[in-house]
């Protein structure tokens, strides 16, 4: 349906895996204020937020929170998602939702500049959320509590059903928990330190989003958060006989949310979450989703949350989940695995959409489809419990040393210069990653290169 860039693995790999940091996360307290415009001194992103909790009495941590669930902290140039929303705390504008519009009113900054402006974005979003704070009836002690945002998160990110927005607030209170390392276009790097905050999910309190109680009759390991009716089909007018790979332009509980929107007139059978692999089904295999034009009547379509142009959503924990969805399906329905039937939305007659993009690594997921262990890569094998691995002096080197030590080294296989993910955090550059007790945390590969005796290459 959307388009997306993610991650290629090519033969050469960056191996990473970080050590996560005990840290103390302090709240943010300040008196609200009507909102000044961003703070024309400066650039940084990291300004930007504060300025922004500041002047909206928002925690600044839960603001990033918000805005790298929902894009990674990646404005896109300006460019709508899916839903139709903006930048990098996604201000939307659609039938159904105007958030863009009511930061305008709030802040007094214009549409325009809410779209393309990261600093103007970022107050409008702080100033989206203090309004639906003051509207759930949180006052200044309640403010300074992360906690009990829960449900001014959830109307904000998802307000179709009550399980999309609880899918979607959880989601940022495990960012929240687990820290965010991000990068941003100028290098600038935007952190918040870990810490497990308890949620006071409100009226949400009850709503279920686990498996076996939403659980989708087609795929059991699937949640089932069905679609507006108006936006596909009842029925089948052909056999299916293709699986479509997309990516959403969009969060995954916000693509969910969408999908419910009567104004959509889009859906898909299958969404799968970037950080664990989560799949929500939003349209029956009987039905037809409204997902691929030519292709509808005759295929399932999967969506994969993220942004063609950001790599680092492309997981394998998404590869992988994605993979087992697809091998059900054409075992299902006698579909056979290969190119042929298993396409990118691009690749479908009569599309415009560029989805999933020359990121998706089509050799690697097709190999986990298939169960053969192909592909240009096999992530995170393990090289013992006796090998630990340094980097040389220099950054591009493409060899490292072995050292004796007591560290199990995991690895992933990445392309060099792509973004790392690993236990909640990304990397653009191998050699950013931090040194821990001695051992670097990342390791580059020249799968050509056996350097490393008896220890197998990515």
């Amino acid at each position: 349906m959307t388009s997306s860039l993610p991650v290629r693995r090519a033969r050469t790999a960056l191996c990473a895996a970080l050590v996560a940091a005990a840290l103390t996360l302090t709240g943010q307290a300040s008196p609200a204020a009507a909102a000044p415009a961003p703070d024309p001194a400066g650039t940084s992103l990291d300004r930007a937020f504060a300025s922004a909790a500041d002047a909206h009495d928002v925690p600044r941590d839960l603001l990033v929170a918000v805005g790298y669930g929902e894009t990674r902290l990646d404005g896109h140039d300006g460019l709508p998602s899916q839903d139709n929303g903006y930048g990098v705390m996604h201000l939307v504008s659609n039938p159904q939702r105007h958030t863009l519009e009511q930061a305008a009113r709030i802040t007094g900054e214009s549409v325009a500049d809410l779209r393309r402006d990261t600093r103007a974005n970022i107050h409008g979003g702080a100033a989206v959320l203090r309004a639906l704070a003051d509207e759930a009836g949180l006052d200044a002690a309640d403010r300074d509590r992360p906690g009990a945002w829960y449900p001014v998160v959830a109307r904000y990110g998802a307000p179709g059903t009550d399980a999309a927005a609880r899918l979607y607030a959880d989601a940022v209170y495990d960012l929240l928990g687990d820290g965010v390392r991000a990068r941003a276009e100028d290098g600038e790097q935007v952190t918040v330190p870990p810490r497990r905050v308890r949620p006071e999910r409100g009226e949400y309190a009850d709503v279920s989003t686990g498996a076996g109680v939403s659980a989708s009759a087609d795929y059991p390991p699937a949640l089932w958060n069905p679609a507006y009716s108006g936006n596909y089909t009842a029925g089948r007018s052909a056999a299916v006989t293709t699986v479509v790979v997309h990516v959403t332009q969009g969060s995954y509980a916000g693509s969910i949310s969408w999908f419910q929107n009567p104004s959509a007139q889009v859906s898909a059978h299958y969404v799968v979450r970037s950080s664990d692999g989560q799949i929500t089904q939003s349209v029956r295999e009987g039905d037809t989703a409204w997902h691929a034009r030519s292709a509808n009547p005759h295929s399932v379509g999967v969506e994969h949350e993220g942004y063609v142009s950001d790599p680092a959503w492309f997981t394998d924990a998404m590869y992988r989940s994605s993979a087992a969805l697809t091998r059900h399906l054409t075992d299902r329905y006698g579909i056979p695995r290969d190119r042929a039937h298993i396409v990118g939305h691009s690749e479908v007659p009569g599309n415009d959409h560029t989805d999933p993009g020359p990121h998706w690594d089509w050799a690697y997921y097709m190999s986990l489809v298939r169960g053969d262990g192909g592909g240009t890569g096999t992530p995170f094998p393990t090289w013992g419990t006796d090998v630990s691995v340094r980097q040389q002096p220099t950054t591009d080197s493409a060899r490292v040393a072995s050292l004796p030590g007591p560290t199990s080294v995991r690895v992933a296989c990445q392309v060099r210069g792509g973004l790392v993910e690993y236990d909640g955090y990304s990397n653009d550059a191998w050699s950013y990653l931090p040194d821990y007790g001695g051992y670097v945390s990342n390791i580059f590969i020249d799968v050509d290169d056996a350097w490393l005796p008896g220890v197998p290459t990515c």
